[in-house]
């Protein structure tokens, strides 16, 4: 009855995994909408089955609650900012769209705080490579069975979306399985040829999408990935690596400076990041009238009766985020849910080098690696404080997580 429960269990886990990743639900009760900056259609059923894993997660979370309350008592940084998101509503632009928001944010965020109270790191790569299998044998379905659901139209003809709204939204989830793939391929246990067949899978989902920026990450996290396999090299190895690593950048920078205009082309794409940088200096623009607290969480975006008329105007199209999670933040929580943010992450990130100088196993270099994808993805894209969203799930999972790696930790969570 045990292993019933626990089976039960994963399988919940997975399946929520897989609605936050933005898989299927949107795509099929769209009809397969090719246009998505607004998607109209009936989304009740989604909030339905967003308030059931809601229930479950949380009591989940009360069945064990003295690793929840543990977990929770050791952060210092992400709840508070939650938090903040949460009280925004008293200065808010639209006060019904932050505490609509708020209220699913918290939802998701105890799903990432689940996860980390309840699975090992170990067991949190495995259960992503359960999702992430299904996700891949789906979006081959879709894309080959049900081409009008699988593959985009319009503007971006022939480029495959899988189960998933948009090219990018494959691209990013098949970026993001490319390196839970190859962490356990690479770590060489039972099951290696199913890692690497999952790995192939993934990088040609992810050709298929056409999605450069993903194809780009997923480039810089595998060289990230052996970078950081340097670090636990002894001292006097690692310092001059490090030196010579810097001087490298810096010369990469510069040749890539000096030819982005060929750069960009070669990738098919132009030096306004598709207008994202002209998009970007108007939302600075409007973030420096508000620059300490920001709108309000999500009070921002309220179409041509809020705020964003001006840059709607400004830009010619009607983007409903800055395509950059930073600037998104500042935008929502100001400069004090900006500096949250980056306290919280930089000591996660020190947690996360601390703890693979100690160790020797590949799996303790995901959270440095995702939390680096994190960084990477919200350079162009928008997900974080992003409420029903695995990216941000996973990040809030990966920094409780660190905190758990030394030993003594781990004899506390075991006595709980």
């Amino acid at each position: 009855m045990k292993k019933l429960l626990i089976l039960v269990e994963q399988v919940f886990t997975v399946a929520a995994l897989l609605i936050y990743s933005g898989a299927i639900l949107t795509l099929v009760l769209s009809g397969g909408e090719q246009q998505n900056e607004f998607v109209e259609f009936d989304s009740s059923l989604i909030r339905l089955i967003y308030l059931f894993i809601y229930i479950i997660t949380f009591l989940l979370l009360i069945l064990r609650w003295r690793k929840t309350f543990y977990t929770l008592s050791q952060d210092r940084w992400i709840f508070p900012l939650i938090v903040l998101a949460a009280i925004s509503i008293i200065w808010s632009f639209e006060q019904a769209t932050t505490l609509k928001n708020s209220f699913t944010l918290i939802g998701s965020s105890l799903f990432g705080l689940y996860l980390a109270s309840r699975y090992t790191l170990k067991q949190q790569l495995q259960i992503l490579c359960w999702t992430f299998s299904i996700a891949i044998v789906l979006s081959f379905a879709f894309a080959i069975l049900l081409p009008k659901y699988g593959i985009m139209g319009g503007i971006h003809q022939g480029k495959w979306r899988g189960i998933f709204l948009h090219k990018n939204g494959l691209g990013a989830a098949m970026a993001n399985s490319s390196i839970v793939f190859f962490i356990l391929g690479y770590q060489g246990q039972k099951y290696r040829c199913f890692f690497w067949l999952g790995l192939g899978l993934s990088i040609l989902l992810l050709l298929l999408s056409a999605s450069t920026s993903s194809f780009l990450n997923l480039v810089i996290l595998v060289m990230a990935f052996f970078i950081f396999q340097t670090f636990r090299w002894p001292n006097k190895v690692i310092i001059p690596m490090l030196i010579i690593l810097t001087i490298l950048g810096q010369c990469l920078y510069l040749l890539l400076s000096s030819n982005a205009n060929v750069l960009f082309a070669a990738l098919g794409k132009d030096t306004t990041l598709t207008g994202r940088t002209q998009l970007w200096s108007f939302v600075m623009e409007m973030i420096w009238k508000h620059p300490w607290f920001g709108y309000g969480y999500g009070g921002f975006w309220q179409g041509w009766n809020g705020e964003s008329a001006y840059i709607w105007r400004a830009v010619g199209w009607t983007p409903t985020h800055p395509h950059n999670g930073f600037l998104a933040l500042w935008l929502d929580l100001g400069l004090l849910g900006l500096g949250l943010f980056f306290l919280g992450f930089w000591r996660s990130y020190l947690q996360a080098l601390t703890w693979v100088r100690k160790s020797k196993t590949v799996v303790d270099l995901w959270p440095l690696l995702y939390m680096t994808y994190v960084v990477l993805i919200n350079i162009a894209e928008t997900s974080l404080l992003s409420s029903n969203n695995i990216t941000w799930i996973l990040y809030v999972a990966v920094s409780l997580s660190v905190f758990f790696n030394s030993a003594p930790q781990k004899n506390i969570i075991n006595n709980l």
